[in-house]
């Protein structure tokens, strides 16, 4: 008995590091997409009209996974500027879909489609126009 828990032990304690590894990689990027999402919300919400929110959102969603170490397969940025007025509010989702093969030592391929949804205000007493003065 004791030489059977002895050579199965090294085995139950790599499977355990194995698991460990898969979803600290799931949790980390779930973590990096959201702070992406949020990022991107923020600043589509301080552009003036919708197409540079729309750019913006997309931009710095893509510099914040890159910049987090977060390598999309695919990167999807959706951008709801129906609220883009002072007041409103700007909707932005980032869709990623993650590759977790590197990380699996038994080589069985893995990944996964995470997305993470955020809302930012727009600021109520900011113009909806950039005329350059205070007027």
């Amino acid at each position: 008995m004791a030489a059977e828990v002895t050579l199965a032990a090294p085995f139950l304690v790599m499977l355990l590091v194995f698991v460990g590894v898969v979803v600290h990689r799931g949790v980390d990027a779930r973590i990096r997409i959201d702070d992406a999402a949020h990022q991107a919300a923020r600043a589509a919400s301080i552009e003036r009209i919708p197409a540079a929110a729309i750019v913006a959102a997309r931009f710095t969603a893509a510099n914040a996974l890159s910049q987090a170490g977060v390598t999309c397969a695919s990167l999807s940025v959706n951008t709801a500027t129906g609220g883009l007025r002072p007041g409103g509010t700007v909707s932005v989702t980032v869709s990623c879909a993650v590759d977790f093969g590197d990380a699996l030592i038994l080589g069985v391929p893995g990944g996964k489609t995470l997305s993470a949804t955020s809302v930012e205000p727009v600021d109520l007493w900011r113009s909806a126009l950039d005329t350059g003065s205070w007027t």
